[in-house]
């Protein structure tokens, strides 16, 4: 985690400009971490995101809490011009 944090790479999380607004990803969708992180406040469960969304594995559920843990104030600023969309 430190590695990561450092070098500004998050394993299984990418930023591509262009691509939901260059907001993180979960690697080789366009499932923005927070998306899942408002799920997860919503009540769903793991077992439940990873049936609602095939193309990901419980690693990057995983990588995607751990981003948002570590990122929480863009975690929020991107939940709340959601809200406001």
């Amino acid at each position: 985690m430190l590695v990561s944090s450092l070098s500004g790479t998050w394993v299984g999380i990418e930023k591509t400009s262009g691509v939901m607004g260059g907001d993180a990803c979960i690697r080789q969708t366009h499932i923005p971490v927070w998306l899942l992180v408002s799920l997860r406040q919503q009540g769903a469960t793991e077992a439940f995101l990873l049936e609602d969304y095939p193309d990901l594995t419980a690693a990057d559920l995983t990588n995607a809490w751990l981003y948002a843990s570590t990122h929480q104030a863009e975690i929020e600023a991107a939940l709340q011009q959601q809200a406001a969309a």
